[in-house]
């Protein structure tokens, strides 16, 4: 049994690993629908407000691997949860000033 405890932990993905790789996905979703809403010429303040609703897998994947994480290093549901949607909502706000300003300069960000 033990054996098998510790052949199923080995095998498990490190939280870190988890959260980096949920990261870099939400991140990509984010800067695919700011260069589609660029095309689309959506207002800044629209984009804004979809931003919130794109992303939901990602954004959803992200959180838990964030809260996992504060789990595994000894935090509280409550406390990995708001550390989750803090991060969540740091992406949200830096992803809406990119978008402003390439709406702003007529920009369209690279590859």
């Amino acid at each position: 049994m033990l054996i098998t405890t510790i052949l199923l932990a080995a095998m498990a993905p490190a939280p870190t690993a988890t959260v980096d790789t949920t990261r870099a996905a939400f991140t990509k979703c984010l800067r695919e629908n700011v260069k589609k809403s660029l095309e689309a010429k959506m207002p800044a303040g629209e984009f804004e407000v979809a931003v919130k609703s794109i992303c939901n897998d990602e954004r959803t994947a992200f959180r838990s691997a964030v809260i996992a994480f504060g789990r595994s290093g000894g935090d509280s549901e409550t406390v990995a949860a708001e550390d989750a949607d803090m991060q969540v909502d740091d992406y949200h706000a830096n992803f809406v000033d990119k978008y402003k300003d390439y709406a702003s300069t007529n920009t369209m960000p690279g590859e």
